[in-house]
């Protein structure tokens, strides 16, 4: 599967969009200036998006890695 095709499936089960989880996580205080903080570690933003939208371990690695960076929209 497709990064792009997670950020869809993820979009079309919560609603969100990566711009909104970036929002999100900013609001909480795990990404500032655009970056993840330097305390925040993958279980932390596996562990939010698993309560509050009921994510699967995959795709909530999904939203990490675009919050890190890692990944982008578009991506393979």
């Amino acid at each position: 599967m497709s990064f792009q095709t997670y950020l869809d499936n993820i979009r079309a089960k919560t609603g969100q969009s990566p711009d909104d989880f970036r929002r999100l996580a900013t609001e909480r205080g795990l990404l500032v200036n655009g970056a993840l903080a330097p305390a925040v570690k993958a279980g932390d933003i596996v562990a939010w998006l698993k309560a509050d939208y009921e994510l699967g371990h995959g795709h909530a690695m999904a939203i990490y890695a675009l919050l890190k960076g890692i990944k982008q929209e578009g991506d393979a």
